[in-house]
């Protein structure tokens, strides 16, 4: 009988701390890649400290702590922060300091060493207001997207490339250029890449409306195409929203999207009526073939849905969650709380 409790008690204390969510580290504005071994990578900012933690066991456990970088005056918070891409040999983490600049570093997996390299931006201060994304394909090929001010001190979307074995990012392009201006001055724009489509989307500020948009490349970068609208609806504000939403492809390879309107979050894909899933903001999106997480908070309390099962998981509280989809089928979702990072596998 005793043995019995025993195992009663083992079972209940397995169970309640597997649903509970992971403590890891102080840091803020997690950013995660998964590289073609299936080797996690998140990167995090504390003060201007950029580090970096990896899983080898779809994030079972994670490593120690890399210092990657100091950057004084670096941007953190509000979806500001480090980003990281990862290909088949090398990593890139790329970080924007309060005078407009976009620094990168990069990680050859064989030597494990970062090292700094070039600048992104190409225009000195043209990127203060420190939102970007990047992403790579699976040839050592990285992308990035970012607000610029250097057409008329307005943002706009830009766009630059890099090899991973080269020491310098390509000549800046204007992606695009609101007809009003400028695209929402504070919203994180998102890249994303399958095949040979590359995509970018963006909040726009169009005729008083803050939308989600995209604009697609098929020849990595050279040229992307007209600019068009997610979703069916429209929201008319005279305010930015501070929320960027998130960008991925369906298991058809349409553009799919997932991003707040107002107080509500939505998810669409191209030729598709949007779906409403909840209310909240701060909206990140994992696709993976037929896999769709989709993570989201509402009064600091973050959910996370399988849009396949409907399955909705609440993760705890805290902001700015980042879902991925790992090898196994599974998501890991890493957020902060109170400048604590921590993170579920669902």
């Amino acid at each position: 009988m005793k043995v019995f409790f025993l195992f009663i008690f083992f079972c209940i204390s397995v169970t309640g701390y597997s649903a509970l969510p992971e403590r890891i580290i102080q840091g803020q504005q997690p950013n995660l890649s998964i590289d073609a071994k299936g080797v996690i990578r998140v990167v995090y900012g504390y003060g201007e400290k950029i580090y970096c933690l990896t899983s080898t066991n779809n994030g079972i456990s994670f490593s120690s702590a890399v210092l990657v970088a100091e950057l004084p005056g670096m941007h953190l918070g509000h979806t500001r922060g480090p980003q990281i891409a990862s290909s088949r040999n090398f990593s890139f983490i790329s970080a924007m300091d309060k005078g407009g600049n976009i620094q990168s570093y990069r990680l050859n997996h064989s030597k494990g060493e970062w090292t700094r390299i070039a600048e992104i931006n190409d225009k000195k201060g043209s990127a203060p207001e420190g939102l970007m994304a990047i992403a790579a394909d699976k040839e050592d090929n990285f992308y990035a997207t970012w607000l610029d001010v250097r057409d008329g001190g307005s943002n706009n979307i830009y766009y630059s490339s890099i090899n991973g074995k080269s020491v310098k990012w390509g000549a800046n392009s204007l992606v695009y250029k609101s007809p009003d201006k400028h695209v929402c001055e504070c919203c994180k724009p998102n890249i994303v890449l399958s095949g040979n489509k590359l995509v970018i989307g963006f909040r726009n500020w169009l005729m008083g409306s803050r939308d989600i948009y995209y604009s697609v490349s098929y020849d990595k970068g050279k040229s992307f195409s007209e600019a068009a609208k997610s979703g069916n609806g429209t929201w008319q504000l005279n305010a930015c929203p501070m929320d960027g939403g998130s960008l991925g492809f369906n298991s058809e390879g349409k553009v799919s999207a997932a991003w707040r309107r107002n107080g509500d979050v939505y998810y669409w894909s191209e030729n598709q009526a949007e779906l409403k899933l909840g209310t909240g903001r701060d909206v990140c999106m994992a696709q993976k073939k037929k896999e769709i997480y989709i993570a989201w908070q509402d009064k600091k309390m973050l959910s996370a849905i399988n849009l396949n099962t409907k399955k909705i998981t609440q993760l705890g509280s805290g902001i700015s969650p980042k879902i991925y989809i790992l090898d196994n089928g599974k998501a890991i979702c890493f957020w902060e709380d109170d400048k604590v990072l921590k993170y579920k596998v669902i």
